[in-house]
């Protein structure tokens, strides 16, 4: 099977730069994605329950709305298919090559497993009160030794995390 090597991670890296730029530059405001999920669901469960959205502290702190961050999290969505277009990588599959190559199939267990992972860095996000988007590219663009120490534990974390799941013979 063919291997797309996708975008040059450096031209995807400035230009996020320029993003992280434009975000403060235009708006005011750095980049984060984390809050857009709990705001979101705010917005589902205002849906069914207006007046217990409104008596809740968090959601008076970070109102159930569509805000600047709402949108941007849109925008990774719809720039990551215009990527995937582009360089010609965008197919539809359940599984990833790499995961089934190294996992099996197993999609029903793949997505429970993706599932309780997402809510753990949910939690972890919402403890942290950021993402690691907030408070390492972020803290970093500000110059700030947590966002540095944020960012060498996120890639050291992954690392492990990766050589765990991966590891093996044949690029696995």
């Amino acid at each position: 099977m063919k291997e797309d090597n996708g975008w040059s991670p450096y031209v995807a890296g400035a230009l996020s730069g320029l993003v992280s730029i434009g975000s403060v530059w235009f708006v005011g405001k750095y980049l984060g994605a984390s809050t857009t999920f709990v705001r979101t669901t705010g917005m589902v469960e205002k849906l069914f329950s207006p007046e217990r959205v409104a008596k809740m502290p968090y959601f008076i702190k970070e109102a159930p709305i569509i805000d600047w961050q709402w949108m941007f999290v849109i925008g990774i969505a719809l720039g990551s298919f215009v990527a995937a277009i582009t360089s010609g990588s965008f197919r539809i599959q359940a599984v990833p090559d790499m995961w089934e190559r190294r996992f099996g199939y197993g999609g029903p267990s793949r997505a429970l497993v993706a599932f309780i992972g997402g809510i753990i860095a949910m939690f972890g996000a919402r403890l942290a009160d950021g993402c690691p988007s907030g408070h390492g590219l972020s803290g970093g663009l500000q110059l700030s030794v947590s966002g540095y120490i944020a960012l060498a534990c996120f890639f050291i974390g992954g690392m492990i995390s990766a050589n765990w799941l991966y590891k093996g013979g044949d690029g696995r």
